[in-house]
C-alpha cells in the first residue's frame, strides 16, 4: 500500500513538472506577443520624429492592427493544417523580422514595412497562442490562465515606453539608435523564445473547420466586444501622452511615462485577475472593470489636473487588464469543440485596433484636442457595458 502511495504521488508530481516545463515557454511567447504595444510609444516618437499630424501618425498602429482583419480567420485554418505551435513558431519568426528593420533606420516606408510585418506575427501568434495554451490548461482554470498569459504579455508592454525613453536620452556606445533601441533588445527574446519553443513537445487536439461562427449571436457579441478591448488599449496606449502634451504642456519623452502609467496598471490587474477569477464570477469581475473604466472616460472628460488625469489612465489600465481573457475564455468554452475557429475569429476582432485610432485621429483633428479621441473610447466602453449582461455566471 505504500509502495502504491508513493508511485501515485510521483506519478502526479511528475505531471506538474511536465505542466510547468510546458507552460515556461508559452508564457515566454505571451512576453513577446507584448512587443504589438510598442506601436503606441514608437507612433509619438516617429511623429515627433517626422513632423506628422494626429491623423498621420494614428496610421502606425491602425496599420498594425489591420493585419488582424487580413490574417486572423486564415491562420484559424492554417493552424488545423500545422498545428498550433508551429503556427506560433511561424508568428516568432515573423516578428524577428519585424524588429530586424528599424535597426537600419527609421524613415516613414522602413516604419510601415516594420509595424505592417509586428502586425502580421501578432496576428498570427494571437490567433494560435491562446488556444496553444488551452492544450495545457483546461476547464475552470482557463480564464484565469489566460488572464495570466496577459499578465505576462503587460510586462513587455509596460517596459516598452521605459526602454524608448532610456534610449532617447542616453548616449548609449557603438549605437546610434535613440529611441529605437528597444527593437534589438525585443528581438532578442524572440529568439530566445522560438528555441524554447521549439524544444517543447504538446499534446493538440485535432479540430474541423467553420468559418460561419459569426452568425452565432454570443460569438458576434464576443468578437465586437473583443474589437472595443483593444480599441480603447490601443487608443489610451497612443493618447495618453498626447492629453498630458495638450494640458499640462509636457515634453514627449516626461509624457511618455502615461503609457508606461496604463501598462503598470495593466500589468498590475492581470495578475490580481488571476487569482481574482478564482474566486469571484466573470460576469462580476467584468462588470465591476468596465465601471471603472468609465469613471476615467468621464473624468478625462472633465479634469485638466495632472494627478487626476494619471489617476484615469490607471483606473483605464486596470479595468481593461481582464476584459480580453473573459471575453475570450467565453467563446471558447460555449464552442470548445471550435477552439482554433473561434480563436481565429476572435483575434479577427483585434481590428479594433485598426478602426479605434483612425477614429480617434479623425475625432481628435476635428475636435482640435484630445477630447475628440476620448469619446471615441467611450463609444466602446459603453458597449463592454452592454456586454456584461450577456455573460454567462
Amino acid at each position: 500500500m505504500l509502495i502504491y502511495e508513493i508511485i501515485i504521488d510521483k506519478t502526479m508530481e511528475n505531471t506538474k513538472n511536465t505542466s510547468l516545463s510546458k507552460l515556461v515557454p508559452v508564457m515566454l511567447c505571451f512576453f513577446a506577443m507584448g512587443f504589438v504595444d510598442l506601436v503606441g510609444i514608437a507612433s509619438n516618437y516617429v511623429k515627433a520624429d517626422l513632423g506628422l499630424t494626429d491623423s498621420q501618425a494614428n496610421i502606425f498602429p491602425s496599420l498594425v492592427f489591420f493585419w488582424f482583419l487580413i490574417f486572423s480567420v486564415p491562420t484559424g485554418m492554417l493552424m488545423s493544417r500545422i498545428g498550433q505551435k508551429k503556427t506560433v513558431l511561424l508568428s516568432l519568426i515573423v516578428t524577428f523580422a519585424s524588429l530586424l528593420l528599424p535597426v537600419f533606420g527609421d524613415s516613414y516606408a522602413l516604419m510601415l514595412i516594420s509595424f505592417s510585418l509586428l502586425g502580421i506575427g501578432n496576428a498570427l501568434m494571437q490567433t494560435s497562442l491562446n488556444p496553444l495554451l488551452s492544450n495545457i490548461v483546461r476547464g475552470d482554470r482557463l480564464a484565469s490562465s489566460l488572464t495570466f498569459g496577459q499578465f505576462v504579455k503587460a510586462i513587455a508592454s509596460f517596459l516598452a515606453p521605459y526602454i524608448a525613453m532610456w534610449g532617447a536620452t542616453q548616449a548609449i556606445p557603438s549605437f546610434d539608435l535613440g529611441w529605437r533601441v528597444l527593437f534589438p533588445i525585443y528581438m532578442v527574446i524572440a529568439i530566445l523564445a522560438i528555441l524554447l519553443l521549439n524544444a517543447t513537445q504538446i499534446e493538440e487536439e485535432k479540430e474541423g473547420q467553420c468559418l460561419a461562427l459569426l452568425g452565432k449571436p454570443f460569438i458576434l457579441l464576443c468578437f465586437i466586444g473583443i474589437m472595443c478591448h483593444v480599441g480603447i488599449d490601443v487608443g489610451t496606449n497612443t493618447t495618453a501622452p498626447k492629453i498630458l502634451m495638450e494640458r499640462i504642456g509636457m515634453t514627449l519623452d516626461d509624457a511618455a511615462f502615461a503609457t508606461s502609467l496604463y501598462f503598470i496598471f495593466r500589468t498590475a490587474g492581470c495578475f490580481l485577475g488571476s487569482f481574482i477569477l478564482r474566486q469571484m464570477s466573470p460576469k462580476s469581475f467584468f462588470g465591476i472593470s468596465v465601471v471603472m473604466m468609465l469613471a476615467a472616460m468621464v473624468g478625462l472628460f472633465i479634469f485638466h489636473d495632472k494627478a487626476v488625469i494619471y489617476a484615469c489612465i490607471a483606473l483605464i489600465g486596470f479595468g481593461n487588464s481582464n476584459v480580453f481573457s473573459v471575453i475570450f475564455s467565453q467563446a471558447l468554452l460555449y464552442l470548445p469543440g471550435k477552439k482554433n475557429e473561434v480563436s481565429g475569429l476572435m483575434i479577427m476582432g483585434l481590428f479594433g485596433g485598426t478602426v479605434f485610432p483612425l477614429a480617434m485621429g479623425v475625432a481628435s483633428d476635428t475636435s482640435m484636442g484630445q477630447n475628440g479621441a476620448i469619446a471615441v473610447m467611450t463609444v466602446g466602453v459603453l458597449y463592454l457595458l452592454f456586454y456584461t449582461f450577456r455573460i454567462k455566471k
